[in-house]
């Protein structure tokens, strides 16, 4: 990789243009390396858990989700943004973008259980990715939730519609393999899992 100083932008002046429940619309004035001057608008929010849950038989527990953005019934797995209460460090800058595993293990159990009404016996580390950096400071921590049984209480947010099951993962891993699955978070996971533990 070449001097990252000589890519680097610098910011000059950062404000918030546009808020709304789960993110803000960002303005950074900065200065190019060649001088130059302009404005740049991201998508900024805090950092947040994808989780994969298996059953103590392999299968995997899945959501079906209304996305309004796409304008369709998604397939997915549990994912949800991390609290203060977590242990969630930072205030979104880069420098404070890494929780400890125990803040995203607490997010991730509890997303899983708001979500699907499922707890998990475990946690496991699967990877952290930047999904949309061109035009958002999104950082994505993907765990693997084993042993997960339905012995929790679900509770949705007002905007949320989901609706549950399980799904032997070969069948899920057949739906990311065929295009059949489109969410990038769920892809993510499966295929990180898939590397690491096939």
């Amino acid at each position: 990789m070449g001097d990252s100083a000589d890519l680097a932008w610098e910011t000059l002046d950062s404000d918030i243009d546009y808020a709304c429940p789960g993110f803000d619309v960002r303005r950074d004035e900065v200065r190019f390396p060649d001088g130059e001057t302009d404005g740049f608008h991201y998508v900024d929010e805090p950092p947040a858990v994808v989780v994969l849950p298996l059953t103590p038989d392999g299968d995997v527990v899945v959501i079906d989700e209304w996305r309004q953005a796409v304008g369709r019934v998604n397939r997915g797995i549990p994912a949800g943004t991390m609290e203060p209460e977590d242990g969630a460090a930072g205030d979104g800058g880069p420098a404070g973008r890494e929780p400890t595993t125990a803040a995203v293990e607490r997010a991730a159990a509890r997303e899983l259980a708001e979500e699907t009404g499922y707890e998990a016996d475990a946690f496991e580390r699967l990877t952290t990715v930047e999904p949309t950096n061109g035009m958002a400071n999104a950082v994505h921590h993907h765990v693997l939730a084993t042993g997960c049984e339905p012995t929790a209480e679900r509770e949705l947010d007002h905007n949320e519609s989901i609706a549950v099951e399980t799904v032997p993962y070969d069948d899920l891993l057949a739906a990311v393999v065929d295009d059949e699955l489109r969410d990038g978070r769920a892809v993510t996971a499966v295929l990180w899992y898939e590397l690491l533990h096939q």
